[in-house]
């Protein structure tokens, strides 16, 4: 088993570090926040009394961070006191650029790196059934593969560095649309006196069939799992979709691609999380559709 050091245990980053745990390996970790620090202690995890102290011993250093510049940040603290040869996976979503940066930095120490966002929210990142979407060398992915199989239930090499974020830009971009798309369905049966059952048990066997319909239905009842039936407790929060489709964005202008409707979708994210609503599942922007900010149902 290896050595590893995990630095960011927030909402994802704590149960994912548990579950190098319960798979066997030796891990110390640091995060800010006392309670983050608490909570994967709880779990197993040994606490650092800083990031560089978390590293020092590691073969293996896992990052998952709020945004690129916090990771090249931490990045350029650690990499002075890690071992030539460590391999460094950094699975925070950021921009392409600095996740790219981010490999730069690692091979100027002599370290392997793969960028490894997730997909699955904190639901997968308790039950270790994350989707792992990796950018770097052939030689790091194969290193890192079993490490990122104990976290999570499919890992995908998407090329070299950088990869990985980029499929995650993509998949969430659709996402977010899609989620729009099936909430504008929804509020259309309503005024139209088409139950919502109704439409579900149409729309889920035949061409409206979609992820953000059959799992992440965004009223109560007819996917009794889905936040909607929770209060829109947030699996994944819209704070959080804001942010991927603004990367969706400035990848989408860097690159010269067109992408009206995620660019609509951003916009629209950007309303719900201004009405207040950051915080709750992002499948609540079914509310600013109905034009009831904050109302369940």
């Amino acid at each position: 088993m290896s050595t590893i050091a995990f630095i960011g245990l927030g909402n994802m980053g704590g149960p994912m570090a548990g579950n190098l745990v319960k798979a066997g390996h030796a891990v110390t970790a640091f995060d800010l926040a006392p309670a983050s620090r608490e909570a994967a202690a709880a779990l197993g995890v040994g606490i650092a009394a800083s990031a560089r102290e978390a590293v020092a011993q590691a073969e293996i250093v896992v990052t998952m961070l709020p945004a690129g510049r916090h990771v090249l940040s931490v990045w350029a603290d650690i990499l002075p006191a890690v071992t030539p040869g460590t391999l460094l996976i950094d699975s925070s979503t950021v921009d392409v650029e600095s996740a790219r940066k981010a490999h730069a930095l690692a091979a100027e120490h002599g370290c392997l790196s793969l960028d490894a966002p997730v997909s699955g929210g904190v639901g997968g990142a308790s039950g270790a059934t994350l989707t792992f979407m990796v950018g770097g060398s052939a030689e790091a992915f194969a290193r890192g593969e079993p490490v990122l199989a104990k976290m999570g239930r499919r890992i995908v090499h998407c090329g070299d560095a950088g990869n990985g974020q980029a499929a995650k830009i993509c998949n969430n971009m659709i996402l977010g649309i899609s989620m729009i798309g099936v909430c504008e369905a929804f509020v259309l049966a309503e005024k139209l006196g088409l139950s919502h059952e109704a439409l579900f048990d149409v729309a889920s066997t035949s061409s409206g069939q979609c992820w953000s319909l059959t799992t992440y239905c965004p009223v109560p009842g007819p996917v009794p799992t889905s936040p909607a039936n929770k209060d829109y407790k947030p699996g994944f929060a819209s704070a959080l979709m804001l942010k991927d489709l603004k990367l969706s964005q400035e990848a989408a202008q860097a690159s010269g691609a067109a992408t009206p409707l995620g660019a609509a979708a951003a916009q629209l994210y950007g309303l719900h999380n201004a009405w207040g609503e950051g915080g709750t599942d992002f499948s609540g922007i079914i509310h600013l559709l109905r034009g009831q900010a904050g109302k369940q149902g």
